[in-house]
């Protein structure tokens, strides 16, 4: 074995693991199809380990490509970064950047200011992942997650954008019919419809200003894995659900919502916008995210410290 890694290959691996394609890593990479394969199957048999389970189908990492997957990708990353500074493409960033948001935050608040962002530069492209599920961004290739809630504990950065408030709402109707809960305790005797990704879905939580502290177990009619997907429930007057404020706005402008317990809350999420590592990024990546820093952290507590952290 040479003693100088094979760079070539690990970077090589990483774009094939990021594109789940030869083909699309050797478009991307602007290398014909048979150059990657060489190089990838090269540092299969330099570690003595297949890094890909191939079908006609499908392109798999295996248990030794999963291992191998993030300092690859950190190699990669590294080697983009490097060239921009070298070939100055900071003033031109180009390429593809993976972007992951929660469906509703990413349909609501992040798919509207993209073209803005695309305008600008425009020689990046954007491939938008939205699920309210958490994504691996090293096992999917994410370059950057947006991601509502508290964060585990993990070797990624973390910048905190703005707090997002979770309300108690319900329709007009509902609360003609059943009445109003004065005391979170009430809710148990209430309809409540239920968002499946909550971190404590199963136990709503409740302090006040005086800080009594009060919890419920709710139940209710419905539970979905998507906050919007309550809505039409809601306006219906099927029950109560626990909504976040970005969700809500617009109905309870109008009146087709009310928010009760106003003088409870739940303990606040934030808006935090992820990446993998620590590391030097690409130009495209950094562009993006100084541009979601700067629409995205106009919210309530906007003003607050939002230094990155490691988590």
């Amino acid at each position: 074995m040479s003693k100088l890694p094979d760079f070539e290959g690990l970077a090589i691996f990483a774009k094939v693991a990021e594109m789940r394609s030869f083909a699309g890593a050797a478009q991307e990479l602007a290398l014909s199809k048979a150059t990657v394969s060489k190089a990838v199957t090269r540092l299969e048999l330099r570690l003595g380990a297949r890094l890909f389970n191939r079908t006609s189908r499908r392109l798999a990492l295996t248990d030794a490509g999963q291992r191998l997957l993030e300092p690859a990708s950190a190699i990669l990353a590294q080697g983009e970064a490097a060239e921009d500074a070298a070939l100055e493409q900071s003033k031109t960033p180009r390429g593809l950047v993976r972007l992951a948001a929660p469906m509703s935050f990413g349909l609501r608040c992040v798919a509207p200011i993209l073209p803005d962002f695309l305008g600008t530069y425009p020689q990046v492209s954007i491939d938008l992942h939205l699920s309210d599920e958490t994504v691996d961004l090293i096992g999917e290739g994410i370059d950057l997650a947006l991601r509502i809630g508290a964060l585990p504990d993990s070797s990624m950065v973390a910048r905190r954008l703005c707090p997002v408030r979770r309300l108690v709402v319900g329709a007009p109707a509902y609360f003609a019919r059943r009445g109003r809960p004065t005391h979170p305790a009430h809710l148990a005797e209430h309809d409540c419809l239920g968002y499946a990704y909550l971190a404590t879905a199963d136990v709503w939580r409740f302090t006040n200003a005086a800080g009594e502290e009060s919890w419920v177990r709710p139940a209710g009619p419905m539970r979905a894995n998507n906050a919007d997907a309550l809505t039409p429930a809601l306006i219906a007057g099927l029950g109560l659900a626990l909504q976040p404020d970005f969700i809500v706005e617009e109905a309870l402008a109008s009146g087709a919502l009310e928010a009760v317990l106003t003088d409870w809350a739940m303990r606040d999420a934030s808006l935090h916008l992820v990446s993998p590592s620590a590391g030097p990024r690409p130009a495209r990546v950094s562009v993006l995210a100084d541009f979601l820093v700067e629409r995205l952290a106009k919210g309530p507590g906007s003003r607050e410290s939002r230094s990155a952290v490691t988590i």
